[in-house]
């Protein structure tokens, strides 16, 4: 027990020192883990030992993984799948069997065995879903052109995860030399066929219990109104179909993934989803140091060429392939660097399939080793080539004049009012502002919504608002007013940082996705934010006070009232936004003095004459 309180305290202690550094540099949370991992491992500092290491500490965190999948899995509803099989089966199936291909053949020139070389391509061919789907969230770029395309590959990969493993026992039964000892439960010592066979079973009890054994389970649980029982009972579906795969060998997330897609449809989707995430997060996090851990430097620096030649030749292919649908498929060249080196990294799942040819016995102890350095290595080279590209080539690409060869648009008409960005949110300002008969300078940076609000009318320029000669371009030196309707917190900080030295004179009118972007803006010296979901909030609670009662006019006013108050809240909260204890004492004390305010202005009796809004005389 002291072992492992002090282990987790290690593992914790590294991740809350390198991941805020991490992201502070501009690195991304994953990057931050696997340095961590590194630090704490056998190799650099020592707190996680040799024995400790490996096989055992990957088996031990790859639950945050086993999370992931069944949450990725709720989020599939089969009739989404069915929508998506153009991206799927053809990008996913194309990119996973011309990789696998090029893989063997890789492998084949280097005199590896074709069933080694066949079991590495179809391993490699796999990206890591834990890693591109962390990164696509915080670029918050899983709505963009290549985001979609991205998790489309990622389906089809985990898809195939499935006719993966249940191919190895088949492989393994034309070796000729017999099996090494295998730790694989009832898998042990059967026949090819008979394994492939349990495999299938296995998979398809899942599936029944999926459909017809989970549902009760959870409405019976859920009638007792505890959450603590209903969360337990989540842990227990994915801890129990884990225990289930780990019998026959197979991946567990591969188990949880396939339970996920089936209760999809669940009415318990939803909150199976709330007490899962904060479980996934955490144990995710620890995977990722894991991978740190278990780099074998040793093995490393024995044969350094071999090992990072090879990890960075098959990152080479994956990337190329990548590049070459993304091509096909008309992304973008920044959108398709960003696809292909996106997912040029080697699987998690990768681990599973290594250990289970490793147990078939046609894997040896020392290419599994060097399979899984390699896998490692190039799950901790992706974050620091995509750190390389944005801060240089996807910098220069997305400043530049042209973007997938689309110059920008020449703007023959200005306005008193620029808008930017003309997305749901923008368009709907814009059209309010059109009906109200305020013509405004509308800029969007993606070509694709640009062409397609034309078609329905809207007058929209192609072109990127950070960049100053597209603002001149739009009148902005005479403009009076620039609304940005961007929800990237990067990108308007950037607009703010450009108006604010070239055009001074222009009032600034920024969105804001919460309080804490709210509180970036404010420190630059904005006055006017509007954080996106402020006033759907307090209007929806206004509709809730008039069904339950109170009079219109007494609710418009005690919603102003509350909506300036929070705002005034903002603008004192932001000097302690830094300082957790006593940001919380500040906040507290805000939320009691406003809760006061709207109590004291309910009471004095305003509401007497408050009666005309809800008179049928005054409705025309």
């Amino acid at each position: 027990m002291n072992g492992f309180l002090l282990n987790a305290i290690i593992y914790i202690v590294a991740a809350i020192v390198c991941v805020p550094i991490a992201k502070k540099l501009g690195m991304g949370s994953v990057l931050g883990y696997l340095i961590a991992g590194i630090l704490i491992g056998p190799y650099v500092f020592g707190f996680i030992q040799d024995g400790q290491s490996g096989q055992d500490i990957m088996h031990t965190t790859e639950f945050g993984v086993v999370m992931m999948l069944f949450l990725i899995g709720l989020e599939l509803e089969p009739k989404n799948l069915w929508k998506m099989k153009s991206l799927i089966l053809k990008v996913g199936l194309t990119q996973v069997l011309v990789t696998t291909a090029l893989i063997f053949g890789l492998a084949i020139g280097l005199n590896y065995s074709w069933q080694i070389g066949l079991t590495m391509g179809m391993a490699m061919a796999l990206s890591s879903t834990a890693i591109v789907l962390q990164s696509l969230k915080e670029k918050n770029q899983l709505d963009s052109s290549s985001g979609k395309m991205s998790f489309g590959v990622l389906l089809m990969q985990d898809i195939a995860v499935i006719p993966i493993l249940a191919a190895l026992p088949l492989l393994a039964s034309e070796i000729t030399h017999g099996a090494t000892e295998a730790h694989g439960g009832i898998l042990e010592n059967q026949p090819g066929w008979i394994q492939t066979l349990l495999i299938f079973g296995a998979i398809g009890l899942v599936v029944v219990l999926g459909r017809f054994g989970f549902g009760p389970l959870l409405n019976w649980v859920s009638k007792t109104k505890l959450r603590e029982l209903f969360t337990a009972s989540a842990l227990l579906i994915v801890v129990g179909i884990a225990f289930l795969m780990g019998m026959v060998g197979l991946s567990p997330a591969l188990g949880t993934f396939l339970a996920g897609v089936i209760l999809a449809n669940s009415p318990y989707k939803h909150a199976l989803e709330s007490d899962l995430e904060p479980f996934k997060g955490l144990l995710l996090g620890i995977f990722f140091m894991a991978v740190g851990a278990t780099i074998n430097f040793d093995l490393i620096t024995s044969n350094p060429a071999f090992i990072i030649l090879f990890t960075l030749g098959v990152m080479s292919i994956k990337a190329a392939v990548l590049s070459v649908i993304g091509y096909i498929k008309k992304l973008s060249l920044s959108e398709n660097l960003a696809f292909s080196f996106g997912l040029a990294q080697v699987s998690e799942f990768s681990f599973v399939i290594y250990a289970f040819a490793l147990q078939l016995g046609f894997l040896a102890a020392e290419v599994s080793d060097t399979l899984m350095a390699i896998t490692a290595l190039s799950m901790t080279f992706t974050p620091i080539l995509g750190l390389i590209l944005d801060k240089t080539i996807l910098t220069k690409l997305n400043s530049g004049k042209k973007n997938s060869g689309r110059e920008q648009d020449s703007i023959s008409e200005k306005h008193d009012l620029i808008l930017v960005g003309f997305s749901h949110f923008g368009s709907t300002l814009g059209r309010f502002l059109r009906a109200n008969g305020v013509e405004s300078t509308v800029l969007d940076f993606d070509p694709d919504r640009v062409d397609f609000l034309r078609k329905m009318g809207f007058k929209v320029f192609y072109g990127d608002a950070t960049r100053v000669d597209m603002l001149h371009a739009a009148g902005a030196e005479n403009a009076k007013i620039l609304i940005s309707a961007l929800n990237s917190e990067e990108t308007n900080r950037k607009l703010i940082e450009v108006c604010r030295e070239n055009f001074p004179n222009l009032q600034l009118m920024i969105r804001a996705k919460n309080r804490y972007d709210a509180y970036e803006f404010l420190e630059m010296g904005i006055e006017n934010i509007y954080r996106e979901h402020l006033d759907t909030s307090i209007r929806m609670g206004e509709d809730a006070l008039k069904k339950l009662g109170f009079r219109s006019y007494t609710v418009h006013r005690l919603a102003a009232q509350f909506k300036k108050y929070d705002e005034d809240a903002l603008k004192v909260l932001v000097q302690y936004k830094n300082n957790q204890n006593e940001y919380i004492s500040k906040i507290k004390k805000q939320i009691e003095q406003q809760e006061s305010m709207i109590s004291g202005e309910l009471s004095r009796k305003f509401s007497l004459n408050d009666h005309a809004w809800d008179s049928e005389q005054m409705k025309s």
